[in-house]
């Protein structure tokens, strides 16, 4: 039957009992229904159990599925290393995983640098074995880590999740480990946020409802602001129930410690293919990148097909001809930033002209941010229709003498200490004070919280 069955749990290790020594009854709630779980992977009796955990090794641009051919751990760093927990891998499962994976040209495999260096199994992965353990034993562990990759290649790697199950022929239950928003109270771990409860009570709802499509279009900024620990696990575990009928049902919700904990259950009841959410999501995607792409300005047109002449062929665009005259005679600064499904996708530039023209400029930018920013892999033939593009031409610097002459929408900051230098655009996602965004331009130039910087501030005109 390939899938039988997906869970979305969290993992708080104080649920389990030697690490909570008697606190776990403050969430009894949600450990009722990790057994009501836990009792119902052993009626089922899956031959591999799949576990996509948060706190599994982690990359910005791949993902690792762990190799070897067992694993253990316990709970010492809680205070509780008596329990421990041993699994053996489902080594066939994994080496097809990743040839589906490779063939997919998704960035996922078992070479990750850090590997398997610490063979010891994440408490992402050990609170579910734990009260798993206690009604089924007889399965093998197919583990894997989340990335800073879009959510669609996450949902895409569920996919092939799916996939190797059905080749196999394996009777398989998927896990996505995560907990919810960290910022649910003032004296939480994170304190508290608006976006907390507001994520909880919308992902509560998709997953209660199985509407899984709607996981894609969280926004990022969203997310990262709720704290969240959880969503790229429960977006990989919804790939692998792609164009199948689930019966979802919400078993338990409580955040009594300023952490949310979910539990919900999604039971294969047959193939459905209009519950094809990830081709649904790309093709909205496509239209509305075409649709963008009618509209796009003239300085951004010229960075899309920079971008795609130098991805599709490896060459650079020669300058066009028919081009606004500024386009000719003007040298300014310019930033190219590109983002795939909302999420950054490469972004560099130039804090003052360095070509003979700005659509020089922007022709060498476009290609240093689609294939050398050194944070992500160079973009590839396949993300092209994907990429939303904006292009930023810098005004001319000006010193301040305090954070006071800032503000984070209308101007871009520059810190110089001796020869380093930091730069942070404006009005950018995610960046809302200006103590952020010089701590931010800060970290870019290797300059310390506490040392003392020299401030430049500019306007940018952005144009999409």
């Amino acid at each position: 039957m390939a899938i039988l069955a997906a869970f979305m749990v969290p993992h708080p290790p104080l649920i389990v009992p030697d690490v909570g020594k008697g606190r776990e009854k403050e969430i009894q709630i949600t450990i009722d229904a990790y057994r009501q779980v836990a009792e119902q992977i052993g009626e089922l009796q899956p031959e591999t159990i799949v576990v996509i955990s948060p706190h599994q090794v982690m990359y910005a641009d791949y993902f690792h599925i762990s190799p070897g051919d067992k694993a253990s751990g316990d709970f010492g760093q809680f205070q509780a290393g008596r329990t421990k927990i041993e699994v053996f891998y489902d080594i066939e499962f994994v080496q097809e995983l990743c040839r589906l994976a490779e063939a997919k040209k998704l960035r996922a495999g078992m070479l990750g640098v850090r590997s398997e260096q610490d063979r010891r199994l994440d408490h992402g992965t050990m609170v579910p074995l734990y009260f798993i353990g206690q009604y089924w034993k007889k399965y093998r562990l197919v583990r894997i880590g989340l990335a800073g990759l879009p959510l669609a290649m996450h949902y895409e790697l569920g996919q092939c999740i799916q996939d190797t199950a059905q080749l196999l022929k394996r009777d398989v239950v998927v896990i996505g480990s995560g907990d919810l928003s960290h910022r649910l109270k003032e004296d939480g771990p994170y304190g508290y946020r608006k976006e907390g409860p507001e994520y909880d009570r919308r992902i509560m709802e998709v997953m209660g409802s199985g509407s899984f499509g709607e996981l894609l279009e969280f926004p990022e900024d969203f997310c990262e602001k709720a704290g969240e620990c959880g969503h790229r696990s429960f977006t990989m575990m919804a790939g692998t129930l792609d164009k199948n009928e689930v019966k979802a049902s919400r078993l338990s919700y409580e955040g009594p410690f300023g952490v949310g904990y979910g539990i919900c259950g999604f039971e294969v009841l047959g193939i459905n293919p209009e519950r094809n959410y990830l081709e649904q999501y790309e093709e909205k995607k496509k239209r509305q990148i075409r649709e963008r792409r009618r509209q796009e300005s003239e300085y951004v047109n010229l960075a899309r097909q920079t971008i795609e002449t130098y991805v599709s062929t490896g060459q650079v665009l020669p300058v066009p001809e028919g081009l606004s005259p500024e386009l000719y005679r003007q040298r300014a600064g310019t930033f190219v930033s590109i983002k795939e499904d909302g999420q950054l996708r490469g972004c560099i530039g130039t804090i003052q002209a360095v070509q003979d023209s700005l659509a020089q400029e922007i022709i060498s930018n476009a290609v240093s941010a689609c294939s050398h920013d050194p944070r992500f892999a160079p973009i590839e033939v396949r993300e092209l229709d994907k990429l939303t593009i904006s292009v930023d031409v810098l005004g001319e610097r000006e010193q301040i003498e305090s954070p006071g002459q800032l503000d984070v929408k209308k101007y871009g900051v520059v810190v110089t200490r001796d020869s380093r230098r930091g730069l942070l655009l404006p009005d950018l996602e995610g960046v809302d004070s200006v103590e952020q965004q010089i701590a931010i331009a800060k970290q870019k130039a290797g300059i310390g919280e506490e040392e003392e910087v020299k401030l430049e501030r500019f306007e940018v005109v952005r144009y999409h």
